[in-house]
């Protein structure tokens, strides 16, 4: 069979969305039928028990970090997208702070073009909004759009766009290919030395205290510029109730903006910080009690579109070290749906229409990624994910397929597990198990 020609893979009595129980039918790549009309239209299919899985679009993340090029002791395109499809992810946007920075044509067609070999999942790289993350002229950002990874979203992500002048001329020029600026919000000013959250724990522990104003004040100051310009907005990892407000006023003007929150600050709080431990060291840092429940709220009503990871990997040594010398970041892509169906599904604030609202459709559909996300329909492509919503899994970092340990959720108990990635109508995920390739 050539690669469009796979055996026909019939999926039983799927509960799709958690909203009912369905046979599927995935054929040459896409679903060939849903219902009754799946068990008699598949040929010599291979049959998967389905009942008791929850039937999710294949998942998209907005927000990953693969390092590659130049840090692959960190992660590398093939282990990151592995460690993706074992998350349920079906397509992820690799950001640009690579060596070299993804600022061209040239870098961002190699990250595609690795991504594509590894055929874990779609990779659609990430463009740099200025030259070398330098904040000082804009990179080429319409070369990167018309190259043959197709850039939609831009961003200088691990630094701020933090001139106004730079920040107004990007958002005017991605407008011209249907682009959108994601940034980084976080005055580096306001935050020079910071350590964790500003707050009465901070003083406590001596460390150096992070304020929310700090990214409230860049996303006020960037969705009135998105407004001015008639412009797409984006905004990385959100982590604060006061930027939650703002998001939530903006929209209601008619901004053209949309936001993201991490599994890290649906679930863990500044609290962590007091063990010294740099696993739980992230920018933007854990925040309050308070400001995790405004985030799980703002997610729940609408406010923030996504969900995005953030995976961060790094090596051990920039880890195991004390506090102060310890790299910001955490993994996250085989952790991000238990995280989301403990904070969210089990306390009964979302659904897993919802789920696959804020972690497959809306994400898609920012990054103009137009293979994904299209959910779990007759004719759309064959994108799904299959979970056990009955398993309980402690943590742990080692037995994971990223190629970095660094995982906050270490020692979790977290429910649910990814059982079944589909990509491309070819199984990449067979019994919670990565499956190469060259062996699908």
């Amino acid at each position: 069979m050539t690669e469009t020609q796979r055996q026909d893979i019939l999926l039983t009595a799927a509960d799709i969305l958690g909203q009912g129980r369905s046979d599927i039918l995935l054929r040459d790549g896409v679903i060939a039928a849903i219902g009754d009309d799946a068990r008699h239209l598949a040929t010599d299919p291979r049959t998967i028990d389905a009942d008791g899985l929850i039937a999710l679009p294949g998942l998209v993340d907005l927000h990953t970090h693969l390092r590659e090029p130049g840090q692959e002791d960190a992660e590398t395109v093939y282990t990151g997208t592995r460690a993706a499809a074992v998350g349920g992810y079906t397509a992820v946007h690799a950001m640009a702070n690579t060596t070299p920075v993804a600022d061209t044509a040239s870098v961002v067609e190699q990250v595609w073009e690795l991504g594509r070999k590894a055929g874990w999942v779609d990779v659609r790289p990430v463009g740099a909004v200025t030259v070398g993350l330098e904040g000082k002229r804009l990179s080429a950002m319409g070369a990167m759009a018309q190259s043959r990874a197709g850039v939609r979203v831009f961003s200088d992500d691990g630094k701020c766009v933090f001139d106004p002048v730079l920040m107004r001329r990007a958002l005017e020029y991605v407008k011209a290919f249907d682009g959108v600026v994601a940034q980084h919000a976080q005055d580096p000013q306001l935050t020079d030395g910071a350590q964790m959250n500003e707050s009465p724990l901070s003083g406590e522990l001596g460390l150096a205290g992070w304020p929310a104003v700090a990214e409230e004040a860049i996303i006020a100051r960037d969705v009135l510029l998105a407004k001015h310009v008639g412009s797409r907005l984006h905004v990385c990892h959100l982590s604060t109730a006061g930027s939650v407000e703002i998001i939530r006023w903006a929209k209601r003007m008619g901004v053209q903006v949309t936001a993201e929150v991490t599994p890290h600050h649906l679930y863990l709080t500044e609290e962590l910080a007091a063990t010294y431990d740099p696993l739980y060291k992230v920018n933007p840092p854990l925040r309050s009690a308070e400001d995790v429940e405004a985030v799980r709220a703002g997610l729940a009503d609408g406010t923030i579109d996504i969900v995005g990871t953030d995976h961060a990997p790094h090596p051990l040594e920039d880890k195991d070290c004390e506090w102060q010398a310890g790299a910001f970041g955490m993994t996250g892509l085989e952790t991000a749906l238990p995280v989301v169906v403990a904070t969210m599904v089990e306390s009964g604030r979302m659904t897993w229409a919802d789920v696959a609202r804020v972690m497959s459709t809306a994400p898609a559909r920012i990054g103009r990624v137009t293979a994904q996300g299209q959910g779990i329909a007759k004719g759309a492509p064959a994108n799904i994910t299959l979970v056990d919503p009955t398993v309980r899994r402690l943590v742990d970092p080692h037995a994971q397929w990223t190629r970095s340990t660094n995982s906050p959720f270490a020692g979790h108990e977290l429910p649910s597990q990814v059982l079944y990635t589909i990509y491309q109508g070819a199984i990449t995920v067979d019994g919670g198990q990565p499956i190469a390739k060259e062996n699908r």
